[in-house]
């Protein structure tokens, strides 16, 4: 799903071109000059389909789709100013086990002392040999280790494996992922480097990708994309959610009705400044115990500028998650931190 090189070439070149100045001079935000609002999208250049971690220095640390090359990684104290300390991988180290393939929607996690980056590799049409690989280091700026594919969708039997996502429960590993042929999940070794064997499960129908399960309360929330994602001011990407009792479902949508026959309820969608609004991040909680959720979207006005962050509080009304209009913020509070 790579879009417009070009743009994110523009942002390293301004953002990270300050690498040999301070944190503050380099976008990061000094604590004595913090704003009270901000304005989306968070940051004007292409960075699809994001995953954020809070590393273990207490920074946020966020990897994208490679609209730069082989995986731009930013970092961040508040969520909202980013400095791009530069990609996963090196042309000599990048995965190529899919030959020409791009890294698409990488899912970043810590286990057993390692940051563990799982990514999708593919050439666009290519759902047959795409697949997911890891890639692992021990630290969230890199260098990355690629310790090559887990499975290929023609080895796995789900057509279009893509879009990984990481999640530990009740003591266990599990991989999610899956892009319009089903969402999917299986059982990882305790390393969460290799599967294992006969433990993929369907759990969510043919309408979603990019899927994310959030915890709270009693319930697991399944937040997934519907809709095409790249297509500039003409997308009709949304992000939706369903929730379950289970990690494995049935999830189902405010009537009761399961997304394994992909019903959902509509979390953001477009509005006249922002369109394609999809394949979100992590839920990241500030300090004041606020949720947060960063997305992309194509700015209506302006769609070669590619899929840019965008970033929204999600509240949470009658055991339900909500963003404010079903659509993008064009101005928000600051999260507290």
């Amino acid at each position: 799903m790579r879009n417009n090189f070009l743009t994110l070439v523009i942002m390293l070149l301004s953002l990270a071109a300050s690498s040999c100045t301070s944190d503050s001079e380099a976008g990061e935000q000094p604590e004595n000059n913090k704003n009270t609002t901000y304005k989306n999208p968070v940051i004007q250049a292409s960075l699809p389909d994001p995953t954020i971690i809070k590393a273990a220095d207490g920074y946020f640390y966020l990897y994208a789709t490679e609209d730069i090359h082989n995986t731009p990684i930013l970092r961040s104290n508040d969520l909202l100013n980013w400095k791009v300390l530069g990609t996963a991988f090196t042309d000599e180290t990048r995965p190529n086990w899919e030959p020409n393939g791009g890294i698409w929607a990488p899912d970043i996690n810590y286990i057993n002392g390692k940051y563990v980056l799982y990514y999708s590799l593919s050439v666009w049409g290519g759902g047959n040999t795409c697949g997911i690989g890891i890639a692992t280091a021990t630290n969230p700026a890199g260098p990355f280790t690629d310790n090559g594919k887990l499975f290929r969708s023609n080895e796995i039997g789900v057509h279009n494996s893509i879009d990984p996502f990481y999640i530990e429960d009740g003591g266990k590993k599990y991989l999610f992922w899956g892009s319009f042929f089903g969402i999917y999940s299986v059982e990882l070794a305790d390393d969460g480097l290799s599967m294992k064997p006969a433990t993929t499960k369907k759990v969510a129908g043919t309408a979603f990708e990019a899927s994310y399960i959030h915890k709270k309360g009693n319930y697991y929330y399944l937040f997934a994309s519907v809709g095409s994602c790249c297509e500039g001011a003409n997308s009709s990407y949304k992000t939706v959610v369903g929730r379950s009792e289970n990690l494995f479902g049935p999830y189902v949508n405010k009537a009761g009705k399961p997304m394994m026959e992909n019903a959902y309820e509509v979390l953001i969608q477009g509005n006249n400044q922002f369109v394609g609004t999809g394949h979100n991040s992590e839920i990241i909680s500030d300090e004041a115990g606020n949720d947060w959720m960063l997305y992309h979207s194509y700015i209506r006005s302006t769609p070669d500028k590619g899929r840019v962050l965008v970033m929204d509080q999600v509240h949470w009304v009658n055991g339900w998650p909500e963003i404010t209009g079903q659509s993008p913020s064009f101005e928000n509070s600051v999260p507290v931190f």
